[in-house]
């Protein structure tokens, strides 16, 4: 007699995909910790901590093809698991090399560990997107996105303070949990039970990897969106910078570096919350540019901040504003794209997603470099500003753009 759809939450192939998906997130954020602060303290580089990002990023755009025509060929669940178990091989590696040098693994073997961690998010990341709308009623499936994107924000909330903590007890402690956060992840996903089979196929061919590119380039206000996000926080993420403010700026150390990472998430976090269950129904564009100016305006805040509650209000206020770009984003990715090109929409969604956050870092890095820490967050942020800007011009209907979802039924 009630016809209403069975909460998300009761439904155990979402709940399972969810935590997985916060397990997964978190032995990340726990590694980029871990990873981040040991590369500064062994050569007090900013441009490391920039290399860093940049050698994650570098296997995304290699693989991005092959890692999307996958994801829409071979069981998704079964990618991810495999995603998380070259993660966790990683992190024994480096746990290995903490217990037998200390606290200071070698350069060169952080950096192999951050190309390695770049191959596993490349094939992971469109995996369990596509795989998302496999779980769900259609009906459900814009409110199982906000939901999803609160998954990674919850972990980032958790992960990275976690982190921080136990590398204050040693480097070996980060690692151990990153490995265990991506074997119980692993356990989930393989428990869920086989994902409903495809339709169809995609061809290895060049020309049908290449088919998420051509979809992207034809949906005008789907690409207006994801490149949006992409410069803005191509320009505006002060990420990579986080363990300077927090060592010499901040004067807070590893805990200290853990909240900031986690600050945006917790902003994040209450804006996926808000919007699962009160999905944008009116000026969802507007609304889309005003929250990507005020992550500019935010990041210029936290640019000039010499306080450490400061400096968390206004990661949290960043964070938050991000958000609204993320679920806007992958409601239209996920909803307006057909399942057979799921998985290389997503590939290159993904691909966007890691230039803004991995290259990004590698951005900041250099402009640290040349300007130092504060200059170069300042100019991130003024730079997501002419970027808002720009855009308005170039895409007005996403502008204009009155219901987020108006194509979704079709």
């Amino acid at each position: 007699m009630d016809r209403s759809p069975i909460p998300l939450w009761r439904q155990p192939a979402f709940r399972r995909f969810w935590l997985a998906r916060v397990l997964l997130t978190s032995g990340y954020q726990i590694a980029s910790v871990a990873i981040g602060w040991q590369m500064y303290a062994l050569t007090s580089s900013a441009f490391d901590l920039g290399l860093i990002g940049l050698l994650q990023f570098a296997p995304r755009a290699l693989l991005m093809l092959p890692a999307g025509s996958l994801a829409d060929r071979v069981d998704r669940r079964a990618i991810a698991a495999a995603s998380m178990a070259l993660q966790a091989l990683v992190a024994a590696a480096l746990l290995a090399a903490s217990l037998h040098w200390g606290l200071q693994p070698s350069r060169a073997l952080l950096l192999a560990a951050s190309v390695a961690i770049g191959a596993a998010r490349a094939f992971d990341t469109p995996a369990l997107q596509a795989m998302l709308p496999m779980l769900v009623p259609k009906a459900q499936q814009a409110q199982a996105v906000a939901l999803s994107s609160s998954s990674t924000q919850t972990a980032t909330i958790v992960a990275p303070a976690l982190g921080g903590f136990a590398y204050a007890l040693g480097a070996g402690w980060s690692y151990a949990l990153n490995a265990a956060t991506d074997t119980a992840g692993i356990v989930l996903l393989l428990g869920m039970g086989a994902l409903p089979a495809m339709r169809q196929r995609a061809p290895l061919t060049l020309h049908a990897m290449l088919d998420g590119v051509r979809y992207i380039r034809s949906e005008r206000d789907v690409l207006g969106a994801i490149s949006l996000d992409l410069f803005a926080v191509l320009l505006g993420g002060a990420t990579a910078l986080l363990p300077i403010y927090a060592r010499d700026i901040l004067h807070s150390g590893p805990w200290g570096l853990g909240l900031l990472r986690a600050a945006p998430a917790l902003g994040a976090l209450a804006t996926a919350a808000w919007l699962g269950r009160h999905p944008l129904q009116r000026r969802a564009g507007a609304v889309m540019f005003g929250a990507v100016a005020l992550f500019g305006v935010a990041t210029l805040v936290f640019a000039f901040s010499r306080a450490l509650p400061l400096s968390l209000a206004a990661l949290v206020v960043l964070g938050a504003a991000d958000n609204v770009s993320v679920v806007i984003r992958g409601t239209l990715v996920q909803l307006q794209t057909p399942e057979a090109l799921r998985g290389r929409v997503n590939a290159v969604n993904a691909l966007f997603v890691g230039a803004s956050n991995q290259l990004g870092e590698f951005e900041s890095g250099v402009t640290a470099a040349w300007f130092g820490a504060v200059g170069a967050a300042a100019l991130g942020g003024i730079g997501t500003l002419l970027v808002v800007a720009l855009w308005m011009r170039a895409f007005p209907s996403l502008l204009r753009r009155e219901q987020l979802l108006r194509d979704a039924g079709g």
